[in-house]
């Protein structure tokens, strides 16, 4: 069951109030959610809240609160996934992919073998940001991710610690998963880079081992960029753990 967003005032009594038009419209009007149905709900401050609507019309929409807890569905450090700009399809799995992985940002970038331009790409951050909140709607997320500017490598990683850099590398790995984990700082953003369809040119690759990057390689299978964000940051996120 998808869970929705509310502020923490929506409630008083142990009875919430849904009076935002967007979200009222969506429950009554869409879901066309009634009196008896149990409906999930989270505030800003990552607390979950079971819920039985006792009231649902067009004005307002009213549910008594049965249960309410901190929700565990976040990483307990900040993940950011840089990743090349890709087809429109392809690009929407992997906002969709990255947000189910727990990422907090996601950095979309041009780089020299992206099949799209940065004219095509700019207009569209706002559709990838819904397709986020979407998703972490659906997955019960404690919190959203952030879908930020269209950028370059360089400009998203220019004061990160090296350290807190793993490139998930077709080729030229220079480390093991375990030796790219071991000097993280999880008290800092780790940022995860993933390349185009085309994979990552032989100049970004020397800007790569110019700056002591760690490039680490999913094995001998190739991966769709979209599954590549799985793979990867999954395997991350159980190591970390």
């Amino acid at each position: 069951m998808p869970h929705f967003f509310i502020k923490s005032s929506d409630i008083k009594n142990d009875i919430l109030s849904v009076e935002d038009k967007e979200l009222l419209k969506h429950l009554v009007s869409a879901l066309r959610v009634r009196c008896g149905e149990d409906l999930k709900f989270i505030d800003e401050n990552e607390i979950q809240y079971e819920t039985c609507v006792i009231k649902a019309d067009t004005k307002i929409l009213q549910a008594k609160v049965l249960k309410s807890y901190p929700s565990k569905r976040k990483l307990p450090y900040s993940l950011c996934l840089v990743q090349s700009v890709l087809k429109p399809d392809a690009q929407s799995l992997l906002i969709s992919n990255a947000t189910q992985c727990g990422v907090d940002f996601i950095h979309p970038v041009m780089t020299d073998n992206c099949a799209v331009s940065k004219k095509n790409s700019v207009d569209k951050v706002q559709r990838w940001q819904k397709i986020s909140d979407e998703t972490s709607k659906q997955c019960e997320r404690a919190n959203f991710a952030k879908v930020c500017e269209v950028s370059d490598i360089k400009n998203v990683l220019l004061n990160v610690d090296r350290k807190n850099i793993i490139v998930l590398a077709e080729k030229y790995a220079n480390c093991s998963l375990d030796e790219a984990i071991k000097d993280i700082d999880l008290n800092s953003k780790i940022y995860v880079l993933v390349g185009p369809e085309g994979g990552y040119s032989e100049q970004e690759f020397s800007y790569f081992k110019e700056n002591n990057y760690k490039l680490l390689s999913l094995g001998d299978l190739i991966y769709k960029a979209p599954n590549a964000v799985v793979a990867g940051l999954c395997v991350i996120n159980t190591r970390l753990k």
